[in-house]
């Protein structure tokens, strides 16, 4: 294969790539200037992008944005990986038992892609959508995904990157986010304190297959409305209990001791953590299950970007 062609396959990668990292529709310009590229090569691209299906162009507002042919091979993708139907009846007892929304989310370099989704029927849901991809450090499944990163990795993965800033929660230091990774690592669960998106926290756990690898990460949702400590209580233990199944039925046999991991932070009262910072799980005399307290402010939803949507 030629030089040109191969510059011109990257390319068009690229731009399907920025497509698919954008959430409105871009203009020429907008698409040059983000890939750096000639207008003469974006043009004739683009052209063969659109006349295949992969890319359509709106010629009223004259911007380009995903064609139908993005969400075939999504489709696709979906019916021939085993994984999001293999983990649906987990994921779909935990929804019915919170009544609030469970993802799963794999993770692609420095972010995660969300593969399947069940929603509860509360009036407030998150509005989501499963192939959607946001920046690992900024959502509990992704940080979750990231602490089963080695370090030579994760320094691979974040050489040169400057960590966005969602919220004022989200960790935009990398040794700040190193450390966030390894409490995972020592906990066992991962949480967003509104880190992406001001009225939502979540608590997520790691899935692991046969050789004990994580390959994804299980969650749930909630608006910070409705985020008290019974339900963090509830969610974890579902998630944990949860992805030990799924983990075994996924071919791992030495399921996680979540039992040990949380009888050894028992003696830890509840604390609030600074802000985007996770705290350690503890049990309350006769509450039962273990208890969480997260860090951050709780405050309703509010103007911005709309995290939940009303059925």
């Amino acid at each position: 294969m030629s030089t040109a062609a191969v510059k011109s396959a990257k390319r068009t990668v690229d731009i399907l790539a920025l497509m698919t990292s954008r959430e409105t529709r871009m203009t020429f310009t907008e698409i040059s200037v983000a890939l750096d590229l000639p207008r003469s090569s974006l043009h004739g691209l683009l052209t063969t992008l659109v006349e295949s299906g992969w890319v359509a162009y709106d010629a009223g507002s004259r911007t380009y944005g995903l064609g139908i042919r993005t969400l075939e091979a999504g489709n696709a993708y979906l019916r021939t990986d085993d994984l999001p139907s293999r983990a649906r009846p987990f994921m779909e007892r935990i929804r019915d038992a919170l009544d609030e929304t469970v993802q799963l989310s794999v993770l692609d370099g420095r972010f995660n892609v969300y593969v399947a989704k069940f929603d509860g029927q509360q009036a407030l849901v998150l509005a989501s959508e499963v192939g959607r991809r946001l920046p690992a450090h900024a959502t509990g499944v992704g940080k979750v995904l990231l602490a089963s990163l080695d370090r030579a990795t994760l320094d691979r993965l974040f050489n040169n990157v400057k960590l966005e800033r969602f919220t004022k929660n989200t960790p935009t230091d990398k040794a700040a986010l190193y450390r966030r990774l390894q409490t995972i690592r020592e906990v066992g669960y991962g949480t967003d304190e509104e880190e992406y998106t001001i009225g939502v926290r979540c608590v997520a756990v790691p899935i692991r297959d046969q050789r004990g690898q994580v390959i994804a990460a299980m969650s749930v949702s909630v608006p910070v409305i409705r985020f008290d400590e019974d339900i963090s209580a509830r969610a974890l233990a579902l998630l944990m209990t949860g992805a030990s199944e799924l983990s075994a039925a996924l071919g791992y046999r030495e399921t996680p001791n979540w039992d040990a991991q949380l009888d050894r932070s028992s003696s830890v009262r509840p604390t609030r953590a600074s802000p985007g910072l996770s705290a350690a799980p503890t049990r309350t005399p006769g509450a039962g299950p273990v208890i969480i307290e997260c860090g951050g402010v709780r405050r309703p939803v509010r103007g911005g970007r709309r995290p939940f949507r009303r059925r």
